[in-house]
């Protein structure tokens, strides 16, 4: 079986275990497909050791891991809101516009704890470093 069909069945079989594509395979596609079979991050066999080990230690946490270039692609064609909840598409267009974490506490009426969680979750479901990042990947998908 291929790597989707392994993934759907460990998931079914073990639901709590988190699985991290390793693969040649960068086709928009073939990543859709195997995210909806429960993978939890989807990297290109090119990654060095030490990341790959890295990258396995974070989806144990519960952390995604996605190869930039996979992530690229897809955010082409998928918009945010499709990947993140209402909420941290709010605190997305406020990190773009270049409040702190206490000004977007402030506005939601969150903690500076919980808008911490939420631009982590961010950062992780779009496959991005930082907040500079972020600013420019809602600017460029049109969430400013």
């Amino acid at each position: 079986m291929d790597g989707v069909a392994a993934t759907a069945l460990l998931r079914r079989r073990l639901p709590r275990c988190r699985i991290v594509m390793l693969t040649t395979f960068n086709d928009d596609e073939y990543v859709g497909r195997a995210l909806k079979a429960g993978a939890v991050g989807y990297l290109l066999k090119n990654l060095p050791a030490a990341e790959l080990a890295q990258a396995v230690l974070l989806a144990h946490a519960g952390v995604a891991q996605f190869d930039q270039t996979v992530v690229a692609a897809l955010a082409a064609g998928i918009p945010a809101p499709d990947l993140l909840t209402p909420r941290e598409t709010e605190v997305l267009r406020l990190i773009s516009v270049g409040a702190t974490n206490k000004e977007i506490a402030a506005r939601l009426y969150l903690s500076e704890g919980t808008v911490k969680n939420h631009i982590s979750r961010v950062l992780s479901r779009l496959g991005l470093r930082d907040r500079t990042q972020a600013a420019l990947y809602a600017r460029d998908n049109g969430l400013v």
